[in-house]
């Protein structure tokens, strides 16, 4: 993970690139940081995703700037987050978002625990209606969890990373993801490779985090030589979920996180099975309930 010793001294007011000045840092892993930039093209708020000091001379990195910005350029679906333009030359390689305003999933479920039906439905079939997009176009977003989701109306997929076309995810080799999240597939590549039923695990497991408040599987040791003890949903199957939930969303939560990929649903088909507990629920319980927070 990136620090802030790794990271550029702006303060605000400075220019990160032409045209974008910095307003605040958001964050960052370990190859970008994140920051609030007002944009005089577009005249609004905007994010940026900067390589690190210590990335700019990473062809590996600048390689994965590369491919966020070709699967910005293919994606365009109103659930996920628009690329603007790019600045791959210069001393801050960098490409420009929107600026999605709403707390993300992850923050509103640490800080009020699991999620009500009005709040997680809509979300769930937002993100299913983009993953049958990414189907539909041959790409994958790989790296569905809590914290790349923003809740609001509708909900918004962010952060195309690790984004990659169907044919070079097959081609993987390696875990690639966030570990809690990753269909077993992307945790030992092998026969079984990444695809799009990847995200529909991901989509499960996100989930399972929203209606239960707890991750599905327990934590993994990230330095074991034995990739089970590293990815327990490699051989594990998922926690309960709480009594309490619809029985029609555990049966889509239990599918989606089947270890055989060919076993999962398809995006549509999990649209399909929740839209109608959503219209099943008072129509007064709605109001207000997509964004909290």
């Amino acid at each position: 993970m990136g620090t802030r010793d790794d990271g550029w001294p702006l303060a605000e007011g400075d220019l990160l690139a032409p045209g974008l000045s910095a307003l605040r840092r958001l964050g960052g892993g370990s190859a970008y940081e994140a920051w609030l930039c007002f944009d005089e093209v577009t005249w609004s708020a905007v994010v940026v995703k900067v390589l690190r000091p210590s990335q700019v001379g990473d062809e590996h990195a600048r390689r994965g700037l590369r491919r966020e910005v070709l699967a910005l350029a293919t994606v365009n679906h109103p659930v996920v987050v628009r690329g603007l333009r790019d600045g791959q030359d210069g001393d801050r390689p960098h490409v420009v978002l929107e600026h999605v305003d709403g707390p993300r999933l992850s923050s509103l479920v640490r800080r009020y625990g699991r999620l009500q039906e009005q709040q997680y439905l809509p979300l769930a079939i937002d993100v299913a209606s983009a993953l049958h997009y990414f189907r539909h176009i041959g790409w994958t977003h790989l790296d569905i969890k809590p914290s790349n989701v923003i809740m609001g109306a509708p909900a918004r997929l962010i952060d195309l990373s690790v984004a990659r076309s169907v044919e070079d995810a097959a081609r993987l080799r390696h875990p690639i993801g966030t570990d809690a999240y990753m269909a077993p597939e992307q945790c030992d590549p092998g026969e079984q490779v990444p695809s799009h039923a990847s995200d529909v695990w991901g989509l499960g497991a996100t989930l399972f985090h929203a209606v239960a408040g707890v991750r599905p599987f327990a934590h993994g040791d990230p330095d074991a030589d034995d990739v089970r003890l590293r990815f327990p949903q490699l051989v594990d199957d998922p926690a309960p979920l709480p009594d309490d939930v619809p029985s029609e969303v555990a049966a889509v939560v239990a599918a989606c996180l089947r270890r055989d990929p060919a076993d999962r649903p398809l995006p549509h088909e999990v649209a399909e099975a929740l839209e109608p507990v959503l219209a099943g629920l008072p129509r007064g319980s709605l109001a207000g309930f997509r964004i909290r927070g």
